[in-house]
């Protein structure tokens, strides 16, 4: 199967998070979207295995997931150096061979997440190579590599307007009950009210950036070639004018 979007999650729930909002579009246009979770989240505080492999299948189903798939490496222990683990994300852009593929940005507070990023930016490289692990498949390398951001600080290279399926991603977040509230007493802020609210409150903030409701932000790491600069602004009309930092 060719994919148009390739979503990488360092555990289930965090592709929902970070980029629910453009997997419910791919599902809305008729773009073919799946998501890879690269650990079974076995290192959490809360929630097992089975658990959270129940959650992930009920938030794929909401999204209209074409697949989604688990490559059960080890949580808090992913390594962009792991040659082993690099491979396995190969072999999954060269069977499924995703146009684009969003994984976490490579700076953030949790090693997973940050490891995630480098991880697909190694495997993004070597899965063109036709002599890189031909068992693996044929070569083939996905046409972008996006970044998305947990809560941390990275500046963006576009924003993508999810206000039409808001709801869509917070039904498909809420699928993730034993991370993410329910009813028990925590210390943890991503399983509090306030924290699910932290990436609403993020979404907010990009989509007020580009002068609409919700927007989820990505980092493209590259430079992007824009054929007629008039046409393509003239496309997407206003945007409110940001003052750049003193």
């Amino acid at each position: 199967m060719s994919l148009d979007l390739l979503v990488l999650g360092p555990h289930p729930d965090d592709a929902e998070l970070c980029a629910g909002g453009w997997l419910a579009l791919c599902a809305q246009r008729q773009h073919k979207a799946a998501i890879v979770d690269l650990t079974r989240g076995e290192a959490a505080s809360r929630g097992t295995v089975p658990m959270r492999a129940d959650e992930a299948a009920a938030a794929a189903a909401v999204l209209g997931l074409a697949f989604r798939e688990n490559l059960g490496l080890p949580d808090t222990g992913l390594d962009a150096s792991s040659d082993a683990q690099v491979a396995e994300v190969v072999k999954v852009f060269r069977a499924h061979r995703p146009a684009l593929v969003v994984a976490p940005w490579i700076e953030a507070r949790h090693p997973d997440h940050s490891a995630a990023g480098r991880l697909a930016q190694r495997a993004h490289f070597l899965a063109g190579l036709k002599q890189y692990r031909p068992e693996l498949g044929a070569p083939f390398r996905p046409r972008r590599l996006l970044h998305a951001a947990h809560r941390q600080d990275a500046r963006p290279d576009f924003v993508v307007d999810i206000s039409s399926v808001i709801e869509t991603k917070r039904q498909a977040v809420a699928c993730h009950v034993s991370q993410l509230g329910d009813g028990a007493a925590t210390d943890r802020l991503i399983g509090q009210a306030l924290g699910v609210g932290a990436f609403e409150v993020r979404d907010r903030y990009w989509g007020a950036t580009i002068g609409v409701a919700f927007g989820e932000p990505y980092v493209l790491g590259a430079p992007v070639p824009v054929s007629d600069p008039v046409e393509h602004f003239a496309a997407h009309g206003q945007v409110p004018v940001l003052r750049p930092p003193r």
